[in-house]
């Protein structure tokens, strides 16, 4: 069995989520690879230990993680309950329904039908009774705003979730949303965007939504999929995401355009004493309005290599401007 880290909460820092009384830690841990079944069980279990062992209280997922999707909640559901089960009140367990999950007009989108019984799904692979926190995972174009909104209010009335939020919601429909859960009476909690170096959107109003309405946020994808690191400095390795999948980074985003910027952007790196990875995953935190970043990994020394990033959030104002610079 089991046995965490007594020293787990000792150099973690938490952050409060919004106006919230929930705290988060600044580092949180997504499930969106390596949990499903095409992954070893051992493996997804030795990343979770690792991670709770060093403060990461937050584990994130979403109904259709996998591949094949459901089966990292139904991974992860076999791993809480043999090891973490006693950690349980430790934990803050998120998942998402948004995206397609199964067949016919009610296995995706913002529907209460979808919502509601995709929790439900969820919490059965999961073997749990609620989970900490409920987003809805992208905005839906056809169902009314108020009808999804309904549907997360009702999700915490029932007591499947304590806390609801949004997922890639631009800064009109967040505001939207916002208003119409607090008028409901369930706040939302937080805000889930995909937000790097390379992916500045939440810039444009977002983030002042957020702080204006006491919101948090948590970023996802930070380091671009692996190109704010230095895996891509000296072309691209055979063992990457580029050359094994091709999904959601593939060669045409590799320019040599970006790849003079990723150079440049590991040389200032390298001044602050940091891995280009670390920086930009600083760059991130160094904002108050974010509560946590969410990081993925394959291999448990890869969670501890990215902590490291927690030990320097400070940014002088010349190195925002050569950061903004080099990504004009």
């Amino acid at each position: 069995m089991y046995q965490a880290s007594d020293s787990r909460y000792q150099s973690m820092t938490y952050r409060r989520c919004g106006n919230s009384g929930l705290k988060l830690p600044e580092m949180s841990l997504g499930l969106w690879h390596n949990f499903g079944h095409v992954n070893m069980l051992e493996n997804s279990r030795n990343l979770l230990t690792t991670a709770f062992d060093n403060g990461i209280t937050h584990f994130d997922l979403a109904n259709n993680y996998g591949p094949p999707p459901g089966s990292a909640e139904e991974n992860f559901g076999k791993i809480l309950w043999d090891d973490f089960r006693s950690y349980r009140d430790e934990l803050v367990i998120s998942s998402k329904a948004g995206y397609h999950m199964w067949e016919g007009p009610y296995g995706e989108w913002g529907s209460k039908k979808y919502l509601v019984s995709s929790l439900d799904q969820s919490l059965k692979r999961m073997k749990l009774d609620y989970v900490d926190i409920f987003y809805h995972h992208r905005p839906d174009p056809e169902t009314p705003l108020e009808e999804t909104m309904t549907a997360l209010d009702l999700i915490v009335r029932q007591g499947k979730a304590l806390y609801v939020g949004i997922s890639n919601y631009d800064a009109e429909g967040a505001k939207k949303a916002i208003d119409i859960l607090r008028k409901l009476g369930t706040p939302c909690l937080i805000h889930q965007p995909k937000y790097s170096m390379f992916e500045r959107w939440v810039e444009d109003g977002l983030l002042d939504v957020l702080g204006d309405e006491g919101v948090g946020c948590i970023p996802f994808s930070p380091l671009a999929q692996g190109l704010l690191t230095d895996k891509y400095l000296h072309g691209i390795p055979a063992d990457s995401r580029v050359a094994t999948s091709g999904v959601f980074l593939n060669r045409e985003h590799i320019t040599p355009g970006r790849l003079e910027k990723i150079r440049q952007l590991n040389g200032l790196a390298q001044q602050r004493g940091q891995k280009l990875a670390h920086m930009a995953l600083s760059w991130i935190l160094k904002d108050p309005r974010i509560t946590s970043v969410l990081i993925g990994a394959s291999k448990p020394e890869q969670i501890t290599d990215s902590l490291r990033s927690l030990a320097n959030t400070h940014f002088t104002e010349e190195e925002i401007g050569q950061i903004d610079k080099i990504l004009a």
